[in-house]
């Protein structure tokens, strides 16, 4: 099983660790595409537009320098970076031992500067939304799109991808039909008064703790269905959606977070 998360926009910036090595990153058939991306963000933080480019506010000017330093900057593991309300709740640093070690394998996290990062890989703080184009090389969402299909598959081999991901990143990669019957995508939907829609917080959140409770669980499933019955034995509700040439939907309805 390959748990598919976005990133956060807010991110811890290491205050010590060794600058960036796009070696040491795992999935190493991005590294052509993560070197571009690194050299297009750190030439746009140099120039006077950058923030207007960044969609950052004029108060924001030490994101520009986070970038400007992407290569030099302290780098650590992706799972101490990544901030924000799914990450508060998924808490990967009060994980049992044995989550942990599955996390390692099991989980990976979408990053518009770095394509797919695990929680182990070593990385600095940056700003990139997967909205931004950078001067030469066009939109980020379209140069991850030609490029993170093999290095997801490879991924998740023969098991079953549980894409996490916000609308923005996953246009980065849409599964082939091949691989749509091994696809869940999940949807959180706050219910209240008979009425449901999605809310930020509720979606964010939910998402954190599922997948705390699957890491902490050890199950494995390979099936959509199979996920969905995991997830009520752990107490959700759980409803499985017709199957796409994209996957099966499996929308997760709770009343509180």
């Amino acid at each position: 099983m390959l748990i598919l998360l976005p990133p956060s926009e807010g991110k811890t910036a290491p205050r010590r660790g060794r600058p960036l090595d796009l070696s040491t990153l795992g999935s190493p058939v991005l590294t052509p595409t993560r070197e571009r991306v690194v050299e297009a963000v750190v030439a746009l933080a140099a120039r006077p537009d950058a923030a207007d480019l960044l969609g950052l506010g004029g108060t924001q000017a030490d994101l520009v320098e986070l970038d400007a330093r992407l290569r030099t900057s302290p780098t650590t593991r992706a799972d101490r970076v990544y901030t924000g309300v799914l990450y508060d709740a998924l808490g990967f640093d009060t994980l049992s031992s044995a989550a942990k070690r599955r996390a390692t394998s099991r989980v990976a996290i979408t990053s518009s500067v770095f394509g797919l990062v695990r929680p182990g890989d070593r990385i600095p703080s940056y700003r990139l939304s997967g909205d931004v184009s950078l001067p030469g090389l066009g939109p980020v969402a379209g140069l991850w799109r030609e490029a993170l299909g093999e290095a997801v598959e490879e991924a998740v081999g023969p098991g079953l991808l549980v894409d996490l991901r916000s609308t923005m990143y996953a246009a980065f990669w849409r599964p082939p039909a091949g691989l749509a019957p091994r696809v869940a995508t999940v949807r959180v939907l706050h219910e209240s008064g008979g009425v449901r829609k999605v809310v930020s917080h509720f979606n964010k959140a939910t998402k954190g703790r599922i997948v705390r409770a699957l890491l902490e669980d050890g199950g494995n499933p390979r099936t959509p269905a199979a996920l969905a019955r995991l997830l009520t034995d752990l107490g959700w509700t759980v409803e499985v959606g017709e199957p796409t040439t994209r996957g099966t939907q499996l929308d997760v309805v709770v009343s509180e977070v």
